[in-house]
């Protein structure tokens, strides 16, 4: 249901409603009808598709929305607020949700990038921390333990990351509050 609803869906389907409404219109010899909306539809049409063959779902909120508002209204919360925002949206033209971030950390690859999955909220103590969730593609976990250090102060201060690979094809990264010593609850 969620990719029906998305912006590239959307289009698609107005523009898809618009032709199909001008080509009935041009069927039953309605001018009036069948110029304007095939003429807007068409483009519209392509558009959306254009749209859908780039798109990048949202990354799974396994926390619902409102579990965690107290600790997401923390001033020291703001970074993973936005972080949470930033990566459950649609996204156009990109290869993998917080690509720019990943280059930077130097934990990119073009041809197998990797691939955020999931996203939850972990209360810390009284103090919002985040579970991601990456099939880590061509990026060796050793290369993800690397860089473990940077990666808790690149997403904001204050923040400690915490490793672990599941499997041979998930990497979850925890990014707790470094003050909290207790590891993090579900």
């Amino acid at each position: 249901m969620q990719a029906l609803l998305s912006p590239g869906s959307l289009v698609t389907i107005a523009g898809a409603s618009l032709s199909v409404i001008g080509w009935i219109g041009y069927a039953t010899g309605n001018p009036n009808l069948s110029l304007p909306t095939i003429f807007y539809g068409i483009p519209i049409l392509l558009g959306g598709l254009a749209l859908k063959s780039s798109e990048l779902p949202p990354a799974e909120r396994l926390t619902p929305a409102d579990q965690f508002k107290q600790l997401r209204d923390q001033p020291e919360s703001e970074p993973l607020r936005k972080l949470v925002a930033d990566v459950h949206r649609w996204r156009y033209g990109q290869k993998a949700h917080l690509e720019s971030s990943l280059e930077a950390l130097k934990l990119w690859d073009d041809e197998e990038p990797p691939q955020l999955l999931s996203v939850e909220e972990l209360d810390c103590s009284g103090r919002l921390g985040l579970r991601l969730m990456f099939a880590p593609g061509a990026v060796p976990f050793k290369l993800w333990q690397e860089r473990q250090d940077r990666l808790g102060r690149f997403f904001g201060p204050g923040l400690m990351a915490q490793l672990e690979q599941v499997g041979s094809d998930r990497v979850c990264l925890a990014l707790v509050p470094q003050a909290s010593q207790a590891a993090p609850a579900a």
